[in-house]
């Protein structure tokens, strides 16, 4: 088994493995070995006890190399008497109260077992829209969301962190105003991500500088009739002072949603990456590319045949989710089961640049990108549809763009996720971001403590090209870059390059070309300098849309009272450094 880094082993042991009174059930070994066998297990409902023990090995010795890593209610679950596997739910939010307080009811359930809840809030009549069954006033979408913010606050996922929310209210809504600026004001829906569901006919509205009206969800009449411009100024305003609201593109996500006959999609999971139908959960897992580069006379490559044989791992994991899982409600259950859908996404990216000496913000890392990601495509496709011969295909394939020419198994097979815990424990870096600082401090995780840390690649190529002194690592704990370290060449800065120190215009080209090849959606935080300007938030929104991304998300540093991650490493906080022997 891969050795685990110190901050891996107290993540490990603080949220994922048993527990009992005195102490631990298992080792991170056990763990790996608990998740494999409940996984294999599927195995034998098309196959023999033999095959399930062949796939516990396969899996087992993928997980305990960290060459990928499922969500963690897998990690947490598998294997255990709870068994929920997935990691995020889109529930329904219709206009009355019984259907608002079951939904509630439902996303305590999920967020009790670790996972992470979506809703649209658009079906619901505006604030104080006469209610004729008792003769009140509504009290609208935002007021109910407050409702559920209030549940989260108080529920931990699994026993082990706060649950997690997104919350969309559609573009047309007579609310949207106040639900634009509802995060402006500290400590206001804490457990909630927000964003505007914005259409094709709004984006177009605010380009042309016309009227936009709010109508209202049940009677469809105008409410109100405003500037888009106006609104579009209220958006991007309210996410450069708070980081929110994002925006969710659903005009571009239906456009390609693979079951348009079983509906339209309204609501995505909390981060943003699996757009889902009401009901619809969604499993996720995320290769670690770091582990993936072969060195031959001096020159590193990508091992693109030991990926390819992990991507078909995983896809093949992921379907076993599906087949294993405990569904919390029957309703989620048959539509799961019926699309089928998985999400293997990438995590380590920016450290498979850094092994290559490419730097992120350059045309070779976004012509990678695209290689990469259209390989992990094409071979998660082709497994799919072996699984499809194998296992028979997804039971409402023949309401999909597949019937009649695709046998798949799949109705979706990729989803870029943040992997924010569980690239803590393959010790590397998270999805596809650039590495947030050299060293830094990871806050208000683990009952409040703070994780620091040292980026052991960077300590590797001091080393390894003869660059090593302790005043150059004293200078970047201080800093968390190096751009201001004197001894070092241009050329290691242009590497090592960090999230603040990059362009919005490059995150965002990642974004684009890695979401060319994934068929759910990306999570992606474009990072933005404190001193970025309210027309920056203003480009990245409008250029997201224009090339087709899912939805957008962006942080400007220190714009929040809380933060998760901060540049470089205060002298009362011990951090993790590798050492190089």
């Amino acid at each position: 088994m891969t050795s685990l880094s110190p901050n891996a082993l107290k993540v490990l042991q603080c949220r994922y493995l048993r527990r009992k009174s005195d102490g631990f059930l298992e080792t991170p070994e056990d763990l790996f070995r608990r998740v494999a066998r409940a996984i294999a297990a599927a195995e034998i409902y098309w196959g023999t006890a033999s095959d399930a023990e062949k796939w516990e090995e396969l899996f087992y010795s993928a997980l305990s190399q960290l060459l990928f890593l499922p969500n963690s209610p897998t990690l947490m679950n598998a294997g255990t008497k709870l068994n929920q596997l997935s990691a995020c739910f889109v529930l329904p939010v219709e206009d009355s109260m019984e259907s608002i307080f079951s939904t509630l009811k439902l996303a305590a359930l999920i967020q009790q077992s670790g996972g992470g809840t979506g809703f649209n809030f658009s079906h619901l009549r505006p604030q104080n829209d006469l209610v004729t069954a008792t003769g009140g006033t509504a009290s609208g979408p935002v007021s109910f969301m407050k409702i559920f913010d209030a549940a989260t606050e108080y529920i931990k996922q699994g026993g082990k962190r706060r649950g997690a929310n997104m919350g969309i209210l559609n573009v047309e809504h007579p609310d949207i105003e106040e639900f634009i600026s509802t995060k402006r004001e500290k400590g206001v829906l804490t457990n909630f991500n927000i964003s505007v569901g914005v259409s094709d006919a709004f984006m177009v509205a605010v380009e042309r500088g016309e009227v936009w009206n709010l109508v209202h969800p049940n009677t469809k009449e105008i409410v109100k009739s405003i500037e888009s411009k106006k609104l579009w100024d209220d958006i991007v305003e309210s996410a450069w002072k708070s980081g929110d609201p994002g925006l969710i593109f659903l005009d571009t996500i239906n456009a390609v949603n693979p079951i348009p006959q079983i509906g339209n999609i309204e609501s995505t999971n909390p981060c943003g990456e699996v757009p889902l139908l009401p009901y619809e959960s969604c499993n996720l897992a995320s290769i670690n590319l770091s582990k993936f580069i072969i060195e031959t006379n001096g020159k590193r490559t990508i091992d693109w045949r030991h990926l390819e044989k992990i991507v078909k791992i995983v896809t093949r994991f992921l379907d076993n989710v599906i087949e294993v899982n405990n569904y919390l409600l029957p309703e989620i259950k048959t539509i799961v089961q019926g699309n089928r859908k998985i999400g293997l996404g990438v995590m380590g990216w920016a450290e498979l640049l850094i092994l290559l000496e490419i730097p992120y913000d350059s045309t070779s890392a976004i012509e990678l990108g695209e290689k990469l990601m259209q390989f992990i495509q094409q071979k998660s496709f082709d497994t799919s549809i072996e699984l499809a011969a194998q296992r028979g295909v997804f039971k409402n394939w023949t309401q999909s763009i597949y019937y009649p020419q695709t046998s798949i198994r799949n109705a979706t097979r990729l989803s870029i996720a943040p992997t924010g815990t569980i690239s803590i424990l393959a010790n590397t870096s998270s999805s596809i971001e650039p590495l947030f600082a050299l060293a830094y401090q990871r806050n208000h995780v683990l009952n409040n403590e703070s994780l620091a840390e040292i980026n052991s690649l960077f300590i590797e190529y001091l080393y390894r090209n003869n660059l090593y002194s302790e005043n150059i690592i004293e200078q970047v704990k201080v800093e968390g870059i190096a751009r201001n370290v004197n001894e070092l060449p241009e050329s290691v800065k242009n590497i090592f390059k960090t999230a603040l120190e990059i362009s919005p215009e490059w995150h965002l080209k990642h974004q684009v070309v890695f979401q060319k090849y994934t068929d759910n959606a990306v999570s992606k935080t474009i990072n933005l300098t404190e001193d970025a300007s309210i027309s920056t938030v203003d480009y990245i929104y409008r250029t997201a849309w224009r090339e087709k991304a899912k939805g957008i998300t962006i942080f400007r540093y220190h714009s929040k009272g809380k933060q998760v991650l901060e540049k470089g490493i205060k002298s009362s906080v011990k951090a993790c450094k590798v050492c190089i022997e």
